[in-house]
């Protein structure tokens, strides 16, 4: 099973992602508080996948899919993102990543983003 990397300031948007994942068969999660921490623990885990919060302490999640992907060009990571940060949005997806996910979450396209892009 693929290992999805989950990284939020918010623990409890962790875990929201992280149920409505394991509803749909996923049981092997990282977890990160910030992008700096992201960035360390992808080296360490080298995870499928990343969803990733694009406003966090410490280092932001364009900053940090910057760095991931400077060193793993292959990274598969998505953004989430508020209403109303479309511009950062184009950042991301321009720096490179696969999608984004705008909060509040669905569910469902959740597990639709994250079996497209592992390709489940």
């Amino acid at each position: 099973m693929a290992k999805i990397m989950l990284v939020d300031d918010a623990a409890f948007m962790r875990m929201m992602v992280k149920n409505a994942l394991t509803k749909s068969g996923y049981d092997n999660f990282v977890e990160a508080q910030d992008g700096a921490e992201a960035v360390k623990k992808y080296d360490e885990e080298s995870p499928d996948m990343v969803i990733m919060d694009i406003t966090m302490p410490n280092m932001d999640g364009l900053q940090a899919l910057k760095k991931i992907r400077e060193n793993h060009p292959d990274a598969k990571i998505v953004m989430c993102t508020a209403m109303g940060q479309e511009g950062m949005v184009v950042d991301a997806i321009k720096s490179g990543a696969k999608d984004f996910i705008v909060k509040p979450f669905n569910a469902d396209r959740i597990v639709q983003t994250v079996n497209t892009i592992l390709g489940q």
